[in-house]
């Protein structure tokens, strides 16, 4: 349930409202308005006297969360959550649209630090680059780890582009974090909870990508794990599902960018390389997901995609993403935002 307390309510009151729900054993999560402070109130509410709080000074109303995923409604936040990430306070969910931009792996100093400087030089507020790689086979080339954290640290330093890196076990989820701006679950990891609970317990953005046979609901569902273990900062991104297609890679839906911002508070992002698996679907891609809503992109680019490490089908070069950037402004113009 959702506490709506009265525009005018001072701090001690919004804390005794807080102390009552505490003493019937729920959960709370405050969440401070523009307008007003709600509080959504978690747990079990079958020994919970309604009344009592509703009586509390200054609260307004209590409504229920109808919604599975409790603290990711509109139910809860009727604004748009607006995170901000990295050193330049740039920030994903506001009017701006951000780019993250960067190779799929680290696979050295020279590769990384190139594509840091042209994706910086066309507009990108964050770098990516996968340290640790997860691969189909255990035979293919795993990230350089350790190492490419201190690399994609160096990068930072000389871009100030913040850091998007994924997190594969919870046992390094405190390593990434000391270097990354924000922490990333790949899709494979969506439902991961013991994962998903221990970048919950970070001071970091999350992106948590879609899983590929994931609904909408599981989604969601798990970006509550990440928020109930005390994260809000969390980045909802499709980066396509799996179809009887075969000619992408996987099979982008955008029509979902629409409908997540219809149900949650959360930024949306989309992957098109992940998404289509072609670098030539990628950058029309990106427009359509411009035009679709959404309030990122997360896009593979890569100094020589056809001597890639990793994904060398779907990485686009510093000159097509240069392009696909500017043609992406006009659109994003067009529906009256920024990039």
């Amino acid at each position: 349930m959702i506490v709506v307390m009265k525009p005018n309510a001072t701090p001690e009151q919004i804390q005794h409202v807080i102390n009552l729900v505490r003493e019937y054993g729920l959960k709370d999560h405050p969440i401070v308005g523009t307008d007003r402070t709600v509080i959504a109130c978690i747990g079990d509410k079958r020994a919970v006297d309604k009344g009592a709080i509703e009586n509390a000074p200054m609260v307004e109303k209590i409504v229920p969360i109808l919604a599975p995923y409790k603290m990711a409604s509109r139910e809860v936040r009727q604004e748009r959550t607006e995170i901000a990430i990295g050193p330049a306070g740039a920030t994903l969910g506001g009017q701006k649209i951000g780019v993250i931009a960067g190779p799929c792996a680290v696979e050295s100093r020279e590769q990384l630090l190139q594509t840091a400087r042209a994706v910086a030089e066309a507009g990108a507020i964050a770098l990516r680059g996968g340290a640790w790689k997860p691969r189909t086979s255990p035979y293919d080339f795993q990230g350089l780890q350790a190492k490419g954290l201190e690399i994609l640290a160096e990068a930072r330093a000389e871009t100030h582009l913040a850091i998007v890196t994924e997190v594969l076990r919870s046992e390094t989820v405190q390593q990434v974090a000391a270097v990354a701006d924000v922490l990333q679950i790949g899709a494979r990891n969506m439902q991961h909870y013991p994962l998903l609970e221990a970048v919950g317990k970070v001071d970091k953005p999350v992106i948590l990508k879609r899983g590929p046979s994931s609904t909408m609901e599981e989604f969601l569902l798990a970006a509550e794990y990440i928020i109930n273990a005390g994260n809000p900062n969390v980045i909802l991104c499709e980066r396509g599902i799996r179809t009887f297609e075969d000619y992408v890679r996987n099979t982008l839906p955008l029509a979902i960018v629409p409908a997540l911002r219809e149900r949650t508070h959360l930024p949306v992002v989309v992957d098109p390389s992940h998404g289509t698996g072609h670098a030539h679907m990628v950058p029309p891609m990106c427009l359509a997901a411009v035009a679709a809503g959404a309030d990122g992109l997360l896009v593979e680019v890569h100094r020589d995609p056809e001597h890639a490490y990793t994904d060398a089908a779907q990485q686009i070069n510093h000159h097509a993403f240069c392009a696909m950037m500017k043609r992406a402004r006009k659109v994003a113009e067009a529906i009256g935002r920024d990039m």
